[in-house]
């Protein structure tokens, strides 16, 4: 059984401190190891001409779902990053809340790579996308000390 690194109030407070999400407003509805649900209000400024909402939208959650899940094994010290994203709309969100489920499927000391759905408001998928992370650093309190050879 794989140990949760990271609550979900853990993510939620990950979220909340995170300036680049500010006027997002998700929230993570549920965790647990490799997995995270996040929720993504209606916003009109985040929709495009004729109500629709922007992929930008659908894919930034997406991503920051799956940044999410990787913390669940990884704990929050260590910093990933996006290396690349394959996304496919299967159809318009139209005026409605989002849910991007993120899954985990392989997890190494320097990539991540796994899937996230995006549901509507109904429960149908409007996207689904594959991800992989590359960690980007140690944390702090494993990186070796300055001068020593990597």
């Amino acid at each position: 059984m794989t140990t949760l690194l990271a609550s979900l109030p853990d993510l939620n407070r990950v979220l909340e401190g995170a300036r680049f999400l500010a006027g997002y407003d998700f929230k993570v509805t549920a965790c647990a190891p490799g997995e995270c649900e996040l929720r993504v209000p209606f916003k009109p400024e985040l929709e495009r001409p004729g109500g629709i909402v922007s992929g930008m939208t659908i894919m930034g959650a997406a991503d920051v779902a799956m940044w999410l899940a990787i913390m669940t094994l990884r704990g929050m010290e260590e910093h990933w990053v996006t290396s690349d994203m394959k996304t496919a709309f299967l159809r318009a969100g139209i005026g409605e809340p989002l849910l991007c489920k993120a899954r985990v499927l392989r997890m190494g000391r320097r990539s991540a790579y796994g899937s996230v759905e995006t549901f509507g408001q109904a429960g149908s998928l409007l996207a689904h996308h594959v991800v992989s992370y590359a960690r980007a650093s140690e944390p702090a309190s494993r990186a070796a000390p300055p001068g020593a050879p990597q």
